[in-house]
């Protein structure tokens, strides 16, 4: 019964809009190829300096001031501020480092701590303590315990080219401020399932003024995980086959730059948290069961620029998001563009590409949402444009997602309608002429190229042609 009276009530409607809509010169803005598998974005090469560090097997020696000490605990006893224990060969122990200005460096020959399967195998107490080149294993199992690899507890802690493996949690930062944690390599517990009962790679919790920098992280349940912290900086880790790559909970005033996410549920879970600034990340193929380039659920006053988001279930997914700037994405090649739900409100989308995704934008909502507040718009490859005075923005203005995409999210029997010439003529109508203002999206300035240079992503070369 709906099949037939909405094919009707849109015959009839084309019927009175397409002798105008035809007289108006469309050009199709899309794409001129297919894009491919896009492994280029997803170009990361795991092997920090830290994946380099060896685990000897040869009994362990910690050498301080000319002294040498079969135990780090040994040594650690024996330092003075400022002091440098260098180890190397293996150690059998868990460590409390409760000196403060203290490092502990491998020597060339390698060094391992192997805390046997129980409790914390480094902890930081101490402040300014660094750790720098050792391979730390073997924590215990116990989450509601906080077992780690390394556990900080001191401020201004340093952890450098080190390797974590075998462990509940890689390293925790517990209420610790202006820890530095570089080059380090994470290998979370692969054989743990489900992946919701291993530790996060790196867990920050309360801490602020901190910097995770140039490392990578694997098979743990989250990759960087924040708790009610502010002011850290993110930039340059790569994080893969976990749950979240990056997970934020109520921590504001935060920096996530430059990093790749690939292979995960959700590449950038960004939860419960305000003023993010989350610029030139890569989320790749973050397909599983949530399945999210960038989710931003409960974010305000954020802003999401210059990310590329290719081949995701979602590339962008905001869940009750309110007031942030989303510009200069690129957006490419993801079931959904872009998908907004749960009162979703004043965001300013300009800049981005929208380019062959399955849906360009997905709303949940009966109200008209007008995106981009400024005279710059969107590229959207499905777009139809006219640019008569040659400045790169179209004349006409586009609807993502209106009132055809409203009618089958409503009645899903109207699917079949989907390219039919009366729901094309809806669209162009909506296109064409701003009485008809259906629920969904409008960009009022949609651009005529693409900003970004989405055609290396692609399988062949392009030719050129207009519709």
């Amino acid at each position: 019964m709906h099949n037939t009276a909405t094919e009707i009530g849109f015959l009839a409607l084309a019927c009175a809009i397409v002798l105008v809509a035809v007289a108006v010169p469309f050009v199709a803005a899309t794409p001129d190829a297919e894009p491919m598998d896009p492994t280029a974005a997803a170009d990361f090469a795991p092997g920090t300096a830290a994946a380099e560090v060896t685990a000897p097997d040869a009994a362990g020696t910690a050498t301080i001031n000319g002294e040498t000490y079969e135990s780090v605990s040994a040594a650690i006893d024996a330092a003075e501020p400022g002091d440098t224990v260098v180890l190397t060969g293996r150690f059998d122990e868990r460590v409390n480092v409760s000196v403060d200005d203290l490092t502990i460096v491998a020597d060339e020959s390698g060094a391992v701590i192997d805390g046997g399967d129980e409790g914390r195998v480094v902890t930081i107490s101490g402040e300014n303590v660094t750790v720098s080149g050792v391979w730390v294993r073997g924590s215990g199992t116990d989450l509601t315990e906080e077992d780690a690899g390394i556990f900080i507890a001191g401020d201004g802690a340093t952890i450098e080219t080190v390797r974590v493996s075998d462990s509940a949690f890689g390293i925790w930062i517990d209420g610790a401020d202006r820890a530095t944690i570089a080059d380090v390599r994470i290998d979370g517990q692969s054989d743990v399932h489900p992946v919701t009962e291993r530790g996060n790679g790196i867990q920050l919790f309360e801490t602020s003024d901190t910097v995770v920098r140039d490392s990578e992280i694997t098979d743990t349940r989250d990759g960087l995980y924040f708790s009610w912290a502010s002011n850290v900086t993110a930039e340059n880790n790569t994080m893969w086959n976990t749950r979240y790559g990056v997970h934020y909970m109520y921590s504001d005033g935060n920096r996530l730059v430059n990093n790749t996410a690939v292979d995960n549920g959700v590449g950038y879970a960004l939860m419960v948290s305000d003023e993010l600034v989350v610029k030139n990340n890569t989320a790749v193929r973050n397909t599983d069961t949530s399945g999210h380039g960038i989710l931003a659920k409960d974010i305000e006053r954020s802003a999401l620029t210059n990310n590329t988001i290719v081949d995701n279930k979602n590339g962008l997914y905001a869940y009750n998001a309110q007031h942030n700037r989303i510009t200069d994405n690129l957006v490419l090649g993801n079931d959904i563009g872009i998908h907004s739900s749960a009162g979703s409100s004043g965001q300013t989308l300009a800049g981005n590409s929208f380019v062959e995704n399955g849906r360009a934008v997905a709303v949940s909502t009966g109200k008209l949402h007008q995106w981009n507040d400024t005279d710059r718009g969107n590229y959207w490859s499905d777009a139809r444009i006219l640019d008569r005075n040659g400045d790169g923005t179209s004349e006409i203005r586009h609807r993502p997602a209106g009132l055809v995409e409203h009618l089958i999210a409503e009645y899903p029997q109207a699917a079949i309608f989907a390219d039919s010439p009366a729901f094309e003529a809806v669209r162009m109508a909506e296109s064409s002429f701003p009485i008809v203002d259906s629920p969904g999206v409008v960009d009022h300035h949609p651009l005529t190229e693409p900003p970004h240079d989405w055609k290396r992503y692609v399988a062949k070369e392009p030719t050129s042609h207009e519709t």
